[in-house]
């Protein structure tokens, strides 16, 4: 990062890049688990439900490199190892042992509800004292808010299908 654009930052760089660390490793086992959800589910609607798990997993691979960037630019490394990610995850992951249709919405709309909680701290922590990484922030979590309500929309159809 340039010497002005690291000034700029109102607060501490290192409490910013603690809190983008632990994100930066929740997208990429996000990106896992759905990626990983997507090759393995079974069951009704699963082609639609396939299609929307590898649409965000694109996201939530967008969203490490959107990350990955203002990690480089705050003049910090990325975690360079996935044992780091788990070693510094605030949402973990949650391995698709029942590849049932069901159970995999469960699993990712629980991670989106995460990561909608991460960002939205993220926004209040650094606030406009940061406004590069606020306005990253904001981007990612309208993404992780829609990718909720889809997950939750398909739960729904699917729970209709499982009454009849």
């Amino acid at each position: 990062m340039g010497t002005k654009g690291r000034e700029i930052v109102g607060m501490d760089v290192n409490v910013v890049l603690d809190l983008l660390y632990k994100a930066y490793a929740d997208e990429w086992l996000a990106y896992y688990q759905y990626w990983i959800g997507a090759k393995v589910v079974a069951g009704p609607m699963k082609d639609g439900i396939i299609a929307e798990l590898l649409q965000h997993a694109a996201d939530e691979l967008r969203h490490a490199d959107m990350v990955t960037n203002r990690i480089i630019q705050l003049g910090g490394t990325p975690l360079l190892s996935p044992k780091d990610w788990f070693d510094n995850t605030n949402c973990g992951y949650d391995a698709p042992g029942d590849p049932f249709v069901q159970k995999i919405l469960e699993q990712n709309i629980k991670g989106e509800q995460c990561a909608i909680t991460v960002y939205n701290k993220i926004i209040q922590e650094v606030g406009l004292k940061d406004p590069v990484t606020y306005n990253m922030a904001v981007q990612i979590l309208q993404d992780e808010v829609e990718h909720e309500e889809d997950l939750q929309a398909l739960s729904e159809d699917l729970g209709v299908i499982l009454k009849t």
